[in-house]
């Protein structure tokens, strides 16, 4: 890969500048907020214009709802000859890039696991991927070589690449990412309930559940009602656990010690277990400690 345009100058696309500036790949920063190419461009991560001629592949980073159209955009003006994207849920994208007459077969979905600290390139980093898991969604419609690029990719941003198709992407982020938020929204709207005396009392481990609720509504609204099935499907299951559990609890508080808490440890015990397939950070990889990623603070 000798050339890379990063359509969208936020802290994920210049962070991909970066990372590829450091295997010289030469990166051309697109956005239509000039003032924030030019900032990404004096942060190193390319140069400020459009590719003279295609580009080997362009990483479109723009937010969620506007892929598609940006994709398009960019298709006709022949701006590379391989795209990617870094949005969170790939069914509807690609859904909606096949009703904008998109070329399927030039495009690989991406979504590389992280998010970032702010909205600007100022916030972006060159080892923002360094070791994370960066998924890629072929279609039965993707070239080999449209695909062999995009692997380039990840692997030259020191990501790890994971191959799956669209809707086990989607399911997936249902499960680990999307669902625990509105888990983490209900938790923390409960306190809204909560007299001050009580609230007073909540310590580290309720931030710790509660720590994504204050995340970007819009976009957060965004990203649910897009992958509204597989959320759907998991809350649904969290409902039926959280009811049975509430039925046992229920029956111990009217019968005391008569009642044993099978249900109760069971789902303590099932929850450790889930808990430790989590992979550490690639920060406690690295140095043994684990700790909060910078990167954790947005959605993916």
């Amino acid at each position: 890969m000798r050339t890379a345009a990063i359509v969208g100058a936020g802290p994920i696309g210049c962070s991909v500048g970066l990372a590829l500036r450091r295997h010289g790949v030469v990166t051309y920063l697109i956005d239509t907020d000039q003032e924030a190419a030019r900032r990404a461009e004096v942060r190193g991560a390319g140069v400020a214009e459009a590719p003279p001629q295609p580009a080997d592949i362009a990483v479109v980073a723009v937010p969620p709802g506007q892929v598609a159209q940006v994709l398009a955009q960019h298709q006709r003006r022949g701006t590379a000859r391989v795209y990617t994207e870094v949005s969170g849920v790939k069914v509807r994208l690609y859904q909606e890039a096949r009703a904008q007459g998109c070329d399927l077969t030039a495009l690989v979905a991406g979504h590389p696991v992280v998010g970032a600290g702010g909205s600007g390139p100022l916030e972006a980093r060159e080892d923002l991927f360094e070791g994370r898991p960066w998924a890629l969604t072929p279609t039965d419609a993707t070239d080999t070589p449209a695909l062999n690029c995009a692997l380039e990719l990840v692997a030259l941003c020191g990501a790890v690449s994971v191959l799956l198709d669209p809707e086990a992407h989607d399911r997936a982020v249902a499960l680990v990412s999307h669902a625990p938020h509105v888990i983490a929204s209900l938790a923390a709207a409960r306190l809204l309930d909560g007299h001050e005396s009580a609230v007073r009392l909540a310590g580290q481990d309720l931030r710790d559940v509660t720590r994504t609720a204050d995340g970007n509504l819009d976009l957060w609204t965004e990203i649910l009602t897009a992958n509204a099935g597989p959320v759907a499907d998991q809350l649904d299951g969290w409902a039926l656990q959280a009811g049975l559990l509430a039925g046992e609890l229920r029956e111990i508080a009217g019968a005391g010690d008569t009642v044993r808490p099978e249900r109760l440890r069971e789902t303590l015990r099932f929850g450790a277990a889930g808990r430790a397939r989590i992979p550490e950070p690639w920060d406690a990889q690295r140095t043994g400690h684990a700790s909060v990623h910078p990167s954790e603070r947005t959605p993916t």
